[in-house]
C-alpha cells in the first residue's frame, strides 16, 4: 500500500504542476494534495486502531478541502459538504467498532487484538435480551465504516459528485487513497472477518455495488462521471473478493486498479484541459487526430479496466470471478452472476466512452475545435509511467500476490484454509473461465451497435431507443436507482420538517436567540470591550491591578478560616478600600 500511495501520489503531484499552472491558488492546491497524501500514509502505517482513525478522519478533511477547492462554484461546495456528511455516517460505525474492540480485547493495538481473536470465537454478549456474537458485531461495525469511505451501496451517493473538484483530485481520490481506505480496513482486519459470520453480508453488498455502479455508468454522458462510476464498480469487486475470504486477490485488484484508474482520470484531464474544459462526451468526438497521445492512454486504461487479456486488470478481475464461481455456495454464485453482469456493463460504457470521444464525428462548433491541443510533456510523463504499469504490472506481480505458496504477505493477512479455494478455481471448465470474456465482448458489441458503428438502419436504432421499455430502463438508470430521491424525501425533508415543527415551533420559540446571539453572546461581547479597555499600556496601572488581585486572593484565603459575621465586615472593608483606590489618580 505504501508503494501504491506514494507512487500514484507522486505522479499526480507532477501532473498537477502543469494542470494547475494557470490557477492563482496553485500553492494552496499543492498543499492540500500533500496533506491528503500525508494523512493516507498515516492511515496505512498505523499500528493501532486509534492512529488509523486519526488518519481516517484526516483524509476525510483533506477530501473536503480538495473537492470544494473551487469554492466559488455552488455545486462544488454542495458536493464537498455531501461527501463530508455521508462519510461521517460511515465514520460513526468505525468509531463504534473501535470502542467495541477496546471493550472486548482491552487493547486497540493490531498485534494484540489479532492475537486474542481465537480466544473470543463463539463468545457472545447480551443486548435487549438477545445474544450477539462479539466478532460478528465488531466486523459488521468495521464494515459499516468501510461502506462510507469505499462508497458501497447505500453510502455511495457522494462519489459521483466528488467530480466537481479538479481532475488531479479525482485521480488521487479514486485511484489509490480515499476510496480504497475502506477496502484496506477490511483487509487489515481480515483476522476478525474470517472468524466472524459477516462474510456473507460483505459479499452480497460488494456484488450489488459492482452491478449497481456499472449499470448507472451506462447512461452517463459526463467524461469524469463515467470513470467515477467505474471506480465504484471496481470497489465492489474488491469488497466481494474480501467477502469470499481472498484478501490477497482483493489487494491485488486494488493495486492494479490504482494504476489504470489513475491513467484514465489523468488522460481525461488532458482532454478537458485541451478542449476548453468541455466534459460532455456528446459534444466532443473526432479527437483521435487532435489528441493522439491521450487517445492511446485512454484506450490502454479502458482495455485494462474491462479485463482485456494480458493487461493488468485481466489477472485480478478474472481471478475474482473464478474464485466466486468455484465457491459452490449461494454467495459465490450470486457474486459471480452480478460480477459478470457488471463486466458486461463495464465493457459497454468503456467502449462507448472511447467511440463517443475520439472516433465519432465531432458535435461541437468549429471555433472550439480550433483551440484544442494535446497535453504538454509534464502531463505526458505520468501518463506514460501509468500506461506501462497498466500493461506489465499485473503479469509481473501475479505470482507475488496470488501465487500458490507465496510468502509475500506472511501473517499480515488471514489465511483461513477452510475458505481457501484458489486451487479449485484453476481447474474450472474452460466455458466457465471464458464467461467473463464473453460478457465483455457482448458489451462492446452492444455499445458499438447503439452508437451505430455497424451501419445499421438509423430508423431501427431510433425505434429501439424510443420504445417504452428502453425509455423506462433509461430513466431508472439516469436517476441512479432513485437513491438520491429516497434519501431526500424520506430522510432529509422529513427530518427538517420534524425539527421545524417540534424543535422550533414547540420547544424553542425564540429561546435560543435570547440566550444565544441576543443574550449571552451580547454580554460576552460587551464584557470583552470593557476588559480590552483596561489594557492601557502603562506599567503603573498593571502593577496596581496586580496588587489588588493579590490582596483579594489573600483575603479570600483568610475568609475560609473566619466565621460568617467577620466575613461580612472584611468584605465591606475591602469594598471601601477598592472605592478609595479608584479615587486615586495613578500617574504614568
Amino acid at each position: 500500500m505504501l508503494l501504491v500511495v506514494t507512487g500514484v501520489s507522486s505522479l499526480v503531484h507532477l501532473y498537477s504542476t502543469e494542470y494547475m499552472s494557470h490557477d492563482p491558488h496553485q500553492g494552496r492546491f499543492m498543499g492540500y494534495l500533500s496533506l491528503f497524501t500525508g494523512f493516507m500514509l498515516f492511515l496505512v502505517t498505523a499500528d493501532n486502531f486509534l492512529v488509523m482513525f486519526l488518519g481516517w478522519e484526516g483524509i476525510g478533511l483533506a477530501s473536503f478541502l480538495l473537492i470544494g477547492f473551487w469554492y466559488t462554484r455552488i455545486q462544488a461546495g454542495k458536493s464537498a459538504i455531501k461527501a463530508m456528511v455521508v462519510n461521517r455516517v460511515g465514520d460513526l460505525g468505525l468509531a463504534l467498532a473501535i470502542c467495541s474492540v477496546f471493550i472486548t480485547f482491552k487493547s486497540i493495538d493490531y498485534l494484540t487484538v489479532f492475537a486474542l481473536v481465537p480466544s473470543v470465537i463463539d463468545t457472545t454478549f447480551c443486548f435487549l435480551s438477545f445474544d450477539f456474537d462479539k466478532l460478528t458485531v465488531i466486523s459488521l461495525l468495521l464494515f459499516w465504516g468501510a461502506l462510507g469511505k469505499s462508497a458501497q451501496l447505500g453510502l455511495h451517493t457522494w462519489l459521483p459528485d466528488a467530480m466537481e473538484g479538479p481532475t488531479p483530485v479525482s485521480a488521487l481520490i479514486h485511484a489509490a487513497t480515499l476510496v480504497t481506505a475502506g477496502v484496506f480496513l477490511i483487509i487489515r482486519c481480515s483476522v476478525i472477518f474470517d472468524n466472524s459470520n459477516s462474510l456473507f453480508i460483505v459479499t452480497i453488498v460488494g456484488a450489488l455495488t459492482a452491478f449497481f455502479a456499472s449499470s448507472v455508468g451506462l447512461v452517463q454522458n459526463d467524461l469524469k462521471r463515467v470513470i467515477a462510476f467505474s471506480t465504484c464498480s471496481q470497489l465492489g469487486y474488491m469488497v466481494f473478493a474480501a467477502g469470499l475470504s481472498h484478501y490477497s486477490i482483493a489487494l491485488f485488484h486494488l493495486s492494479n486498479h490504482a494504476l489504470f484508474k489513475a491513467l484514465l482520470f489523468l488522460s481525461a484531464g488532458c482532454i478537458i484541459h485541451g478542449a476548453s474544459d468541455e466534459q460532455d462526451m456528446r459534444k466532443l468526438g473526432g479527437l483521435i487526430k487532435l489528441f493522439p497521445t491521450s487517445y492511446c492512454m485512454i484506450l490502454i486504461g479502458s482495455l485494462a479496466l474491462v479485463g482485456f487479456p494480458f493487461l493488468t486488470g485481466f489477472y485480478s478481475k478474472d481471478a475474482i470471478l473464478e474464485i466466486a464461481i468455484s465457491k459452490n455456495n449461494l454467495s459465490g454464485s450470486f457474486a459471480h452472476f452480478l460480477g459478470c453482469s457488471a463486466a458486461f456493463c463495464t465493457s459497454f460504457y468503456s467502449f462507448r466512452l472511447v467511440f463517443l470521444t475520439f472516433v465519432n464525428k465531432t458535435n461541437t462548433y468549429k471555433k472550439y475545435m480550433d483551440n484544442v491541443h494535446d497535453a504538454p510533456i509534464r502531463m505526458i510523463i505520468p501518463l506514460l509511467v501509468l500506461a506501462l504499469g497498466a500493461i506489465f504490472v499485473g503479469y509481473l506481480s501475479r505470482d507475488l500476490f496470488i501465487g500458490l505458496g507465496t510468502s509475500f504477505f506472511g501473517n499480515s493477512i488471514s489465511n483461513n484454509c477452510s475458505n481457501f479455494n484458489l486451487i479449485d478455481s484453476e481447474f474450472l471448465p474452460a466455458i466457465l473461465k471464458n464467461i467473463p470474456f464473453i460478457f465483455t465482448l457482448l458489451g462492446a458489441l452492444l455499445s458499438l451497435f447503439l452508437i451505430n458503428c455497424f451501419n445499421v438502419s438509423k430508423t431501427d436504432v431510433y425505434k429501439l431507443k424510443m420504445s417504452k421499455q428502453y425509455r423506462t430502463v433509461y430513466t431508472f438508470l439516469t436517476q441512479k436507482w432513485n437513491f438520491d430521491q429516497i434519501y431526500n424525501e424520506c430522510l432529509a425533508v422529513k427530518t427538517m420538517n420534524f425539527g421545524y415543527k417540534n424543535s422550533f415551533l414547540l420547544i424553542d420559540k425564540g429561546n435560543i436567540e435570547v440566550f444565544g446571539p441576543l443574550g449571552l453572546a451580547y454580554y460576552i461581547k460587551n464584557f470583552s470591550k470593557i476588559a480590552s479597555s483596561q489594557q492601557t499600556g502603562f506599567l503603573s496601572h498593571y502593577t496596581f491591578l496586580f496588587v489588588v488581585a493579590l490582596f483579594g486572593v489573600l483575603l479570600f484565603g483568610t475568609c475560609l478560616f473566619i466565621d460568617s459575621s467577620s466575613n461580612l465586615l472584611i468584605g465591606l472593608w475591602f469594598a471601601y478600600l477598592l472605592f478609595s483606590l479608584n479615587t486615586v489618580k495613578v500617574q504614568p
